[in-house]
């Protein structure tokens, strides 16, 4: 069971958490991932297909819906997400927009009103909730089913798993282990596997399928699993609507009376 400290960080972050997201089209085609991983391609050779599939836009704009699992009890909501790369990623309730959350490379900034409660403050929120150390870029790129870490700052290893490339450091942290899971099709991400055994943290990230989007590849389902000791959260993801490249506005203004959640 969780503590009541680690449930109520939970219930006052789930907008924080549901920032972890990726978006599918419904006039999108979904992309058939029909490759084989070969244990003929160096990892060289992988890195390489993976960065020329990277995703590249100015914007975007999505419906989404989302549930959350937490406790055995599931609730759900659609939300409208908006981004402009490396900039600005912004999440609103779709139907009377009870919650919504702005981040930026410095800030990270939501208000929920059902609880009249407000964040402004940095990245340490997000990062205890999922438990690593997360910033902007990291956020954004596991929007898009990317690796959290660049491939090419550190050797590292390929080898062939079940029908992914699982790529890792050579090197691995004794602090934290982690593992790519790459498609033999798109190059893009199966899965992210993320553990911290001595602090008993686990973040798993699983891209169950992707879309074309004007001609870009991007996820259209996906699964995210934080476990933090004995707390366990899923977040499950069905993207809808989305359109690249247009233009876009993010507004955001904390309501005036509401209480700031302040981090201890």
């Amino acid at each position: 069971m969780k503590s009541p400290k680690i449930y109520n960080k939970f219930k006052v972050t789930i907008s924080a958490l549901l920032i972890l997201l990726t978006f599918s089209c419904n006039s999108a085609k979904n992309v058939i991932a029909s490759g084989k991983a070969s244990d003929k391609l160096s990892v060289k050779q992988v890195i390489k297909q993976y960065d020329k599939n990277s995703t590249d836009f100015k914007t975007l704009k999505a419906r989404v819906k989302i549930d959350l699992t937490q406790n055995d009890k599931t609730q759900g909501a659609g939300f409208s997400l908006r981004i402009e790369k490396d900039k600005v990623i912004w999440l609103s309730e779709s139907v009377l927009g009870m919650a919504r959350m702005m981040i930026t490379p410095d800030k990270v900034k939501f208000y929920n009103k059902l609880d009249n409660q407000y964040f402004d403050g940095d990245y340490k929120l997000l990062s205890d909730v999922v438990g690593i150390d997360l910033d902007f870029m990291k956020v954004q790129n596991i929007l898009l089913g990317q690796a959290i870490y660049n491939l090419k700052s550190e050797p590292h290893q390929v080898a062939v798993n079940g029908n992914s490339y699982a790529v890792s450091p050579k090197d691995q942290s004794a602090l934290m282990e982690l593992f790519y899971l790459i498609n033999p099709s798109h190059f893009k991400m199966d899965s992210l596997q993320l553990q911290q055994q001595l602090k008993k943290r686990m973040l798993q990230v699983d891209y169950a399928t992707y879309q074309e989007v004007d001609k870009q590849i991007i996820p259209k389902n996906i699964r995210i699993i934080a476990v933090d000791d004995s707390d366990e959260v899923a977040v499950a993801m069905e993207f809808k609507s989305v359109s690249l490249n247009d233009e876009v506005r993010f507004p955001f203004k904390i309501p005036s009376g509401y209480k700031e959640i302040v981090l201890k």
